[in-house]
């Protein structure tokens, strides 16, 4: 297993954070991750990150679950077990409305939730390795890998983009 040296900064600020990722890539400094306790707006574009695709996963499982639904009930009510029900025609469309947009909702919103666990790697038994604990608390932090940033110039980036700690540490 091969251990990276992380040399992070901690800010106390949203507005400090934004500076020092655009002086970043002013400088063409290499960013590891940015990790902020809460979404910060104007980050993604600062950072060249795109918009994510969960929405397209989420109309998949969202059709999967309409075709379950109507081609379930068009089965059973035609098929398996045709009954006449008040008068109405064993193939009533606007009877299937209601359980084809439960199961919509239903197949799209796990589905989705499973789909974010997987690519954000995260689930049932998995340890994953953090830098510093009050990231998800108050502080906000700029990462970069040891072999994109030593020691040296990484200390005068922070101190001169404002950061209150500098760290170092082995994944």
């Amino acid at each position: 297993m091969a251990h990276n040296k992380v040399i992070y900064g901690l800010y106390n600020d949203e507005e400090d954070l934004l500076r020092a990722v655009k002086v970043a890539k002013d400088k063409h400094l290499e960013i590891m991750d940015v990790y902020t306790p809460f979404p910060v707006h104007g980050l993604d574009p600062i950072l060249g990150l795109s918009e994510s695709r969960l929405h397209i996963a989420g109309f998949v499982y969202g059709m999967l679950g309409t075709l379950t639904a109507f081609l379930g009930m068009t089965w059973i009510f035609t098929k398996d077990w045709p009954v006449i029900f008040g008068g109405k025609p064993y193939w009533s469309v606007p009877a299937f409305i209601p359980i084809t947009f439960e199961l919509t909702v239903l197949f799209a919103s796990i589905g989705m939730v499973v789909t974010f666990y997987l690519v954000s790697g995260l689930g049932p038994g998995v340890v994953n390795n953090y830098l510093d604990p009050r990231i998800t608390d108050d502080k906000f932090c700029i990462a970069f890998d040891e072999h994109d940033l030593d020691a040296g110039s990484a200390g005068s980036f922070f101190k001169e983009t404002g950061a209150s700690e500098v760290h170092e540490k082995t994944l």
